[in-house]
Order: C-alpha cells, then structure tokens, then sequence
C-alpha cells in the first residue's frame, strides 16, 4: 500500500508511529454499531460485519525473532507492525498470510523491511502464528528486486490443481514491483519474479506495480482461479486499476488500448470517498451477477468526502461483466467498510485505513480480512447468500 512509495500519486509524508494501546482499543462494540456495510446493492457480497468487541485479530510482536539473510543477523522480524493480510483455506482451517514490518528505527513510511508471516484459524475466531516468516528476502535471484524493503502486501488463490499462487510487491527501495510465487504447501516457495518482466522487452518492469488480483470463483464451497474464455484475469494497480491476462497463472500480460497503453479498467471519481485512488483488493469472485471487486479507495476531501478526511482509506465494491472483464457495470457509491474504531486509527497511519486484501469462504460464511492503520489485523464475516 503506502510503504513502497507510490511516486506517481506523488505524496510523501512522515508519521509517527505509535505503539498499541491495548486498552484503548477494548472499547466495546456493540452488534449495532459493528455493521459496516451501507446500502446493499443486489450484487454486492455481503453486508459484512465485525465481530462483537472486535479487535484486531494480529498484532506486532516484539519477541519473535528470525536469522535474516540479508544481513546475517538475528531480527525482531515482526516488532513494528503486522498489516495488509491475504487468506486461503487449508486443509480445514483459514490460513492468514500477514505483512510483517521489522523496526528499523525510522518514522518513515516505507523505511522498515516487510516479510510474511502465517497465522491460521480452526473457527475463524483464535489465530496461532507461526514463529517464524514463510516468505521473505532471501539470499537468492530475486534479492536485487527485495533487498532491503522486503515482500510486501499479498494477494493470495488457489488454482484447480492445487497450487496456490501468491501476488506481492517486491521492494528494493527504488521500485515497488508486482511478483509472483507459487507453492503446493505454504511453506516452501518458487519466486517467479517481477509479473511484467518480460512482456515486450520489459516495457512495464521499471514502472510502479503492486496489488495483483486474480479472478476466483466458488466452486463446491470452495474458492478457486478460473477462466473466461480461455484466460485468468487479473486486476492490479494504483491509483488505476488495470487488468492482465494469463493462460497458466504465471506469465502474465497488461491488457492494453489500441494505442499500446495501459487501459484502466476503474478510476478514482471526484465528488466520492474513491476520489483519490483506487487499489485492487482481495481476489475478485466471479457470480451469477457478474465479477465482483473489492477494492481499496483512498478520499482527497477538497473534491471527494469532506467527513472522510485526506488519505483515508475505506473499501469499496465494483461489479464488471463475466465475459468481458474490463465492462464496469456498477460501482458502490458509498464504502461498505471504512475506519471507525480506534485500532483501525491509530499507528503508522493515523489517519485511519481499513485496507482489505484477504477473502475467503469458510464454513458457510464471507471472511474478509484488512490491514488497521498499517498497523494490524481486522477481520469481518458476511453470510452466505
């Protein structure tokens, strides 16, 4: 999301980070005032609710250590922050793939180095962690691209065969890439490397990429790539979003306009909360209504949402057509999830975002997870419909 310094919105900030109030953040809430989602269009997954009492679900850790590749050194590896969460459900339980942030003693944003860590749910409701990162800068033929920033805000599908495909941003503190790995266990990975690398002589590898979603869709309870007419799509982007298209879930293509340009396929609106950006979100679903997306909407309040404030960013839903992906049909014109309690307000990102990334069907119920503040772990749930 912010870490990887997004130079074509071309803001740069500095914020003080600020530790976990724990109790501060066991205020009650109430089931009234959990519901987050606004009025419900036919097509919309939903309406999600928080937890009664919610809390963020993962928090930083300032005792966890890992012996660091890069440096050869033992690291706190997860003791500034713990964010921007992907989902996937493995052998019977929900598997959370978190971003992770070191403290590397800086108040920039952008400035610590991230790794992904592994938290999984028998009930949805207790996580265990892993003790150490399963996915990270290593010393290896990616390192030019994820030294000394890290791997970043994951996007997370399973394919028809069982392997499971994860999109991240790799950043070398030059240039946030969207990369690609693929594993059979969530443990042990193949990095793929930087999506766009070599489609057209690499005219697309040096530009800012991130936040890579490919189409699923629910089959027998579960969520699943799929494709239309003959392809997997997949939404990516900031502050555009724009689509790719793969045969084989690894090499992929920008979809372009006639002219050999990158085509957005959703765009911030002003006089709305998505007025300054907008981001791919978790996986989109592909329903008898067509694709839906969930995506990311930051607000630049002078022409957006005045109660919203600079830079907050909410949750939004847009619905394209199932034959042709790029065919927006219908948008939310309010978010369905925006910052209101103070774990989601609080952090590297005061502000407030409630930054989703993870969705996934577990036992007959929508888990949604999101980055808090670029700070922690919330979660909603929807029923089925």
């Amino acid at each position: 999301m912010i870490s990887s310094k997004l130079k074509y919105i071309a803001v740069s900030f500095l914020c003080v980070a600020t530790a976990c109030n724990t109790s501060a953040q066991k205020e009650e809430v109430t089931k009234e005032n959990s519901e987050i989602s606004t009025t419900e269009k036919q097509w919309m997954i939903g309406p999600f609710e928080r937890p009664e009492n919610a809390q963020p679900i993962i928090q930083r850790d300032t005792t966890a250590t890992f012996d660091d590749p890069m440096t050869g050194e033992e690291v706190v590896w997860q003791s500034m922050a713990t964010f921007n969460p992907a989902a996937i459900v493995k052998d019977g339980k929900i598997n959370v793939l978190y971003r992770a942030e070191q403290d590397r003693h800086t108040d920039t944003i952008g400035g610590h180095t991230s790794r992904i860590g592994l938290a999984t749910s028998e009930d949805g409701i207790t996580y265990e962690r892993a003790e150490k990162p399963i996915f990270y800068p290593d010393n290896d033929d990616q390192k030019e691209f994820e030294w000394t920033g890290g791997t970043e805000d994951p996007r997370i599908i399973e394919s028809e065969d069982g392997t499971y495909v994860l999109t991240y941003t790799q950043w070398n503190r030059k240039t946030p890439r969207l990369a690609l790995a693929t594993s059979k266990d969530l443990k042990n990975w193949t990095k793929h490397g930087p999506v766009f690398q070599d489609f057209k002589d690499g005219k697309y590898h040096d530009m800012d990429t991130k936040s890579g979603a490919i189409v699923t869709q629910l089959k027998e309870g579960k969520l699943v790539a799929t494709k239309i007419n003959g392809k997997y799509y997949m939404y990516f982007g900031v502050p555009h979003i724009w689509l790719a298209t793969s045969t084989d879930l690894v090499d992929w293509q920008p979809v372009e306009d006639y002219a050999g340009n990158l085509a957005p396929v959703l765009s911030p609106r002003p006089g709305y909360f998505d007025s300054w950006l907008v981001e791919a979100g978790p996986p989109p679903v592909l329903t008898e209504d067509g694709i839906v997306v969930l995506y990311n909407a930051g607000n630049s309040k002078n022409i957006g949402v005045e109660d919203l404030g600079n830079r907050v960013y909410t949750s939004g839903q847009a619905l394209f057509d199932a034959n042709e992906p790029w065919k927006l049909l219908d948008r939310t014109d309010k978010p369905y999830l925006k910052p209101e309690l103070p774990f989601e307000k609080s952090g590297q990102y005061k502000d407030g975002t409630t930054f989703v990334e993870g969705l996934t069907y577990f036992e007959g119920k929508w888990y949604l997870y999101y980055g808090t503040a670029d700070s922690m772990v919330g979660m909603a749930t929807a029923e089925a419909k």
